[in-house]
């Protein structure tokens, strides 16, 4: 054992002199000014916001080699109402990874784009302005709307809106999404993004339309984009085609109904096939039954023919291996077209093509030439015009009188495709549509060299692509994969509505009146963005518009991903900035939701492959989503989305992005006010730790000055204790750059947020009476208070920039107090310069150190005194690994525990102490001053 005595020599020995680059920049002193009486985490964004922006803190240095660049491909949200708290969790997410690279020297290309377009920008116009689009109108100079505000205070429905002009409808869609526009950005800027906002665009502004027009016509002129009438999934409410990726897979209720078809020719005829089918109205539109090809049940009808009940058609019977012998009775009615597997079927069987469903979703009015029965005929008749609910009961009353519905309906849940904003199941019709090839079609394109039909197989050079691109976290490569591997068709992307980015054709109208739609007439680049509808192409005027010997304009406009998938061209300048686009193509990082691998992330990769033959970005960041508190998506549609400016002002922006950085890039959160209140109490530590730590040094009582200075050399930090503090800081800055190195925000927090506390509850406690040093100025500090404050500066200096990502406002404000410019142009610590000034410390001195002080004061806790009150005596039991650190810092432990008199080391007995509490230290007998007497009211 050995007795610590309290006149024992604190070790004084000053080592050799360390190079002072410790503080950033290279910094030994600084001045301390200007330090707030009393600190708070309110007002700063405003405050510091307004600064970054007069300072262009975060602009982007176009100056700057492609090497010194790190590029972003921000999202560019949905601009159709509000954000919420979601968009805060994966922005959030962004900005971290652009603040460290801004720390490690990279000049950050961040802009921030608007997707303004699409449908949900027209059902939010439509609603909010009681209009609806109608192209057959003229456009009205000076138009205003019937109304300003939600629907549900005024014409919600499309009967009682007002029909508009296009021009007029996309004329309200500008404006209402300019104004939801400056609400984005300006709580992007409460929530301190660094974006630089001198970059930003909008995906149907006239460089986007640009772009997005200009890359669609070289798919065009190579092959890669084409026109088809062909079947497609559609949505009978908005009334457009929709694409495989926008697809929702949702339970609706039905019914199966076996229905008996007869058998029309060989052994057996007028016997009776029965299939079961959720959709008897389409009955008009059979063209096969199929069966598997190994079903036994049904090899005797393959190569014969059946009719069909009520309507009397021969369809054949045949056989695909796609049918499935174990679902209903194993043999089912091919409709042109009921489902997706219709189409598969109609495809590669040769079918004929019998739709009978309109775009609106009501049943064709003229009676089809194949129908040729008297009766069949006449029930055609009563269908014709109804929806297809309406039409079904018909059927079904029909089949139930004829005999040929075996049984009555079977209730059932069926799986139905929706389009993801819709809420009635898809039709399936025919139409002319234009597709960019990616992957899921066969393709015979042309070879360059050769002018000869090649098969080239783009879905194994996509999935090649995904193989190159470095996915956080990985296991979301193997959805990219799935989803190519998986593609059953080219990518729809024309739309049949109003705003958004035209499709940049012509066609010509032949002598019958008729447009020549496999003869498109498109414009030069240089005379791009136009619109069809209002633009004339060269050759023609104006009054040639829709008669024959003149021309029509392709009406479609181009699905919202077509111009979003262009992201990287767009906001890199690809066609109006050569230059820009050099430093920061590719990209180094595209950040984006999981749930839009398969349309945005595999569209952008497409169309950088087919353009530049490269992939947009290196990184792909993908966040999860946030769960509310039934563990549920949060999403507009569900209802169930909190609007995050509320929060924002409630708990601070830093609070919401350290709830928002607690969650790992892939994995799901649950929305935690809870985590929030941590993280504000956080920013707040910051703040007074930080005031507590640059208080040392300064001069007292009255004529006091205003600043001090402090020193960052590491020259003078000649204590055991400090130089331990400094090894374990130095691991974290390690730790937290491998993580951020490695896409892992979340780990850089959890380190870093560790060490803060244990710096807080641990280093600054001990050596707090160290560093004020009896009130001495910085000239007249001694040795040990001079190691004292460097170490507290230099840490605290450490710290401020490990912080600085996750918390940008409470440590911008505390640099502000002593440092010039801003925390976030500031160098990412470095580990070496740490090391060389602990010399090698042990860790572990910290570490024993801390313990023996909490022992001390769990004492005075249990005795229910201050913190104050001395102990006058105490013998300690201290493991022997830790021994050595705890004598190392004797007098800092003597000092922080107000420990008078001896303190006398031990040996612990066997089975004394827990380990896991306080390190196994355990305070075996105490002896307690007195508490000192309350001080006499004023």
């Amino acid at each position: 054992m050995s007795d610590l005595d309290p006149t024992s020599p604190r070790p004084d020995a000053p080592a050799p002199t360390v190079a002072a680059t410790v503080g950033e920049g290279d910094v030994v002193d600084a001045v301390v000014r200007g330090v707030p009486d009393r600190v708070s985490v309110d007002g700063l964004e405003d405050k510091l916001g307004g600064r970054w922006r007069e300072e262009g803190t975060y602009d982007f240095d176009r100056s700057a080699t492609r090497e010194q660049v790190f590029s972003i491909d921000t999202p560019p949200p949905t601009v159709s109402g509000s954000l919420h708290v979601g968009h805060v969790f994966s922005y959030t997410h962004t900005d971290l990874v652009a603040r460290y690279q801004r720390m490690q020297g990279r000049e950050v290309f961040y802009p921030m784009g608007w997707d303004d377009n699409g449908l949900p920008t027209e059902r939010r116009v439509q609603n909010y302005y009681g209009v609806r689009c109608d192209p057959s109108l003229p456009y009205v100079e000076g138009y205003e709307p019937p109304q300003q505000g939600d629907a549900s205070t005024g014409k919600g429905r499309a009967a009682d809106q007002q029909p508009v002009s296009r021009r007029n409808f996309v004329e309200l869609c500008e404006r209402l999404t300019s104004e939801d526009e400056k609400q984005f950005e300006a709580l992007w800027r409460h929530l301190g993004l660094s974006v630089d906002w001198a970059q930003h665009y909008q995906t149907v502004g006239g460089s986007s339309q640009r772009v997005a027009q200009t890359a669609f016509l070289r798919n065009l002129a190579r092959g890669e984009a084409y026109q088809a009438q062909a079947p497609g999934l559609w949505d009978v409410t908005f009334q457009t085609a929709v694409a495989q990726a926008e697809l929702e897979a949702r339970d609706y209720p039905g019914f199966f109904h076996t229905i008996s078809f007869s058998r029309a020719e060989g052994p057996g005829v007028g016997d009776t096939v029965e299939i079961e089918t959720t959709r008897p109205e389409l009955l008009p539109a059979c063209v096969a039954l199929i069966a598997h090809p190994d079903d036994e049940r049904y090899q005797h009808l393959f190569g014969t023919t059946v009719r069909t009940p009520l309507f009397d058609v021969e369809v054949p019977v045949l056989a695909h291996p796609a049918a499935e012998p174990d679902k209903g009775a194993g043999i089912a009615m091919c409709c042109t077209f009921g489902d997706l597997t219709d189409v598969q079927w109609w495809r590669e069987l040769q079918l004929p093509t019998r739709s009978i469903v309109r775009r609106d979703g009501r049943i064709v009015e003229d009676t089809p030439d194949w129908v040729t029965a008297e009766a069949g005929r006449a029930l055609y008749a009563e269908l014709a015009g109804k929806t297809t609910f309406s039409a079904r009961t018909a059927v079904v009353d029909a089949l139930r009188a004829s005999g040929d519905l075996v049984g009555e309906p079977v209730a059932t849940q069926r799986k139905a495709n929706f389009y993801e904003k819709g809420d009635k199941p898809l039709e399936i019709v025919t139409s002319r549509q234009w597709y960019i090839r990616n992957g899921g079609r066969e393709w015979l394109a042309q070879d360059a060299g050769e002018g000869a039909h090649v098969v080239r197989d783009l879905r194994a050079e996509l999935l090649a692509r995904g193989e190159e691109l470095s996915f956080h976290p990985d296991f979301m490569r193997v959805r990219y994969e799935n989803w190519v591997k998986g593609l059953n068709g080219d990518w729809l992307i024309s739309r049949q509505r109003f705003f958004g980015v035209p499709i940049p054709v012509w066609y010509p109208v032949g002598d019958d009146g008729e447009p020549r739609w496999d003869a498109p007439i498109v414009p030069a680049e240089a005379q791009l963005p136009v619109d069809p509808s209002a633009d004339v192409p060269d050759g023609y005027t104006e009054d040639q518009r829709g008669v024959a010997g003149g021309f029509v304009g392709d009406p479609d406009i181009m699905d919202t991903w077509a111009t979003s998938s262009l992201t990287p061209q767009i906001a890199g300048g690809w066609l109006d900035d050569p230059e820009l686009f050099e430093r920061v193509f590719p990209m180094d990082l595209r950040p984006q939701g999981q749930d839009i691998i398969r349309t945005w992330l595999f569209s952008t990769v497409v169309r950088s492959h087919l353009e530049f033959g490269t992939l947009p970005w290196k990184n792909a960041a993908i966040s999860g989503w946030i769960l509310d508190p039934d563990r549920k998506k949060m999403s507009k549609s569900k209802g169930n989305v909190v609007t995050p400016m509320g929060l924002l002002e409630e708990h601070g922006s830093d609070a919401v992005r350290y709830w928002a950085a607690s969650a790992r890039l892939g994995t799901d959160a649950a929305f935690e006010v809870g985590q929030m209140k941590i993280g504000r109490r956080l920013a707040i530590k910051i703040l007074n730790a930080s005031k507590f730590a640059l208080s040392f040094g300064a001069s007292q009582g009255e004529g006091a000055e205003e600043s001090h200075t402090v020193s960052l050399d590491p020259s003078l930090v000649t204590v055991e204790l400090d130089r331990a503090m400094l090894t374990g800081l130095a691991a974290v800055v390690e730790q937290a750059t491998e993580a951020f190195e490695a896409y892992d925000h979340t780990r850089a927090l959890e380190i870093t947020e560790t060490y803060f506390w244990t710096f807080c509850d641990d280093y600054l406690e001990l050596v707090k009476d160290r560093a004020y040093g009896a009130g001495a100025t910085t000239a007249d500090a001694s040795p040990e208070t001079a190691s004292a404050r460097a170490a507290l500066a230099i840490a605290l200096d450490t710290l401020l920039r490990l912080f600085a990502p996750f918390v940008p406002f409470a440590t911008e404000e505390v640099w502000s107090w002593w440092r010039a410019g801003s925390i976030h142009r500031a160098a990412w610590p470095v580990a070496a310069p740490l090391r060389d000034a602990a010399r090698g410390a042990d860790p572990v001195v910290l570490t024993a150190a801390g313990h023996a002080l909490a022992a001390l004061r769990k004492v005075k806790s249990e005795a229910k005194v201050s913190m104050r009150v001395p102990i006058l005596a105490a013998t300690v039991a201290i493991p022997a690994g830790l021994q050595p650190g705890v004598r190392s810092a004797a007098g800092d432990v003597r000092g922080a525990g107000r420990v008078t008199g001896p303190l006398e080391i031990v040996d612990p007995a066997d089975g004394q102490g827990d380990p896991a509490v306080q390190g196994g230290i355990v305070v075996v007998s105490s002896e307690l001053g007195e508490p000192e007497p309350k001080k006499p009211r004023a």
